[in-house]
């Protein structure tokens, strides 16, 4: 319930501006997202990068003005040549949502999101790295796929994102393992309805193993999104022989990430940056009980 009523105030406008008119939230958040500007966001890039791999995201989804979509279409532009000027495009690739690219306007929204993902693509691939398209609620995952699948013709190292907790993805891992598909599979923080969804926690990390099963066996780069200690031993357990990722958001279990990097895991963090933060970092929230712990004692620390 808890986590069902977090996720209903990441929608929340009111929250939201109260929020980000708070000073008092602003070091907590840092935690979790790179700041609001490019330079921000490179100078923890250019950190993690030391020993890690990393995913960069724009943060903002649910655009509904196809000329903010295209501002999101340019702020990747601009990072990816910043990316490819920094020497970092070997070690740093990009996640888009395609909700900020115009996958939800009123009108003509995958002929949109497609033409400005393509243009990220574009750029990309003039810098060097590659890019992951992430996965949003349930009732777009067809059309994210479709989105994939076309991209893919002429960039076939675009990543996909899917989510142990719907039920559909044991079914989806199996289409998308094929050779060189990267594919990250996490558990999902979205409140999904029980009719496509796993609602139990246990439920979700049985599916999640499942599909993790089905990548491992196929041929493409399972991307293996989670901080659950049992999953990342069970994938270090099934990825003996062959290629794997690791990744983690940004500010959870830096300590661990570091370990792994150390034992020669290929880890990379996911690091979200940008104005349009509210959002993920309420999720995030909601995620872990750590995290909701971490932030009540940031707030009685500076109380």
């Amino acid at each position: 319930m808890l986590r069902t009523a977090m996720l209903a105030a990441s929608r929340s406008g009111a929250l939201r501006t109260f929020a980000e008119n708070t000073p008092l939230l602003r070091p907590v958040v840092d935690r979790f997202v790179a700041g609001t500007t490019t330079d921000d966001v490179l100078a923890v890039a250019r950190e993690l990068a030391v020993d890690r791999l990393v995913t960069i995201d724009h943060l903002g989804e649910d655009t509904t003005d196809r000329e903010r979509a295209g501002a999101t279409v340019d702020a990747y532009r601009a990072l990816l040549q910043r990316l490819a000027d920094g020497g970092l495009a070997d070690r740093v690739e990009v996640s888009v949502k395609l909700s900020a690219l115009g996958q939800s306007l009123p009108r003509d929204a995958e002929k949109i999101a497609l033409d400005h993902a393509r243009q990220v693509c574009e750029a990309a691939r003039a810098a060097g790295t590659t890019v992951t398209v992430d996965m949003e609620g349930h009732t777009t995952t067809d059309s994210t796929l479709g989105i994939v699948r076309d991209l893919r013709m002429d960039h076939p190292w675009v990543g996909a994102v899917l989510q142990a907790q719907l039920r559909r993805t044991e079914a989806d891992c199996r289409e998308l393992a094929g050779p060189g598909s990267r594919v990250r599979l996490c558990k999902g923080a979205y409140d999904e309805p029980e009719s496509v969804a796993f609602r139990g926690r246990s439920e979700v990390d049985r599916s999640f193993v499942r599909c993790l099963t089905v990548l491992m066996a196929g041929g493409g780069l399972p991307m293996v999104a989670t901080h659950d200690p049992v999953l990342i031993d069970i994938t270090r357990h099934l990825g003996r022989g062959r290629a794997y990722e690791l990744q983690m958001l940004h500010g959870v279990r830096p300590h661990e990430q570091r370990a792994l990097a150390a034992a020669g895991e290929t880890v990379r963090v996911y690091l979200p940056y940008g104005t349009e933060w509210y959002g993920y970092f309420v999720r995030r929230l909601a995620e872990r009980p750590a995290n909701l712990a971490f932030f009540a004692r940031s707030l009685l620390t500076r109380s």
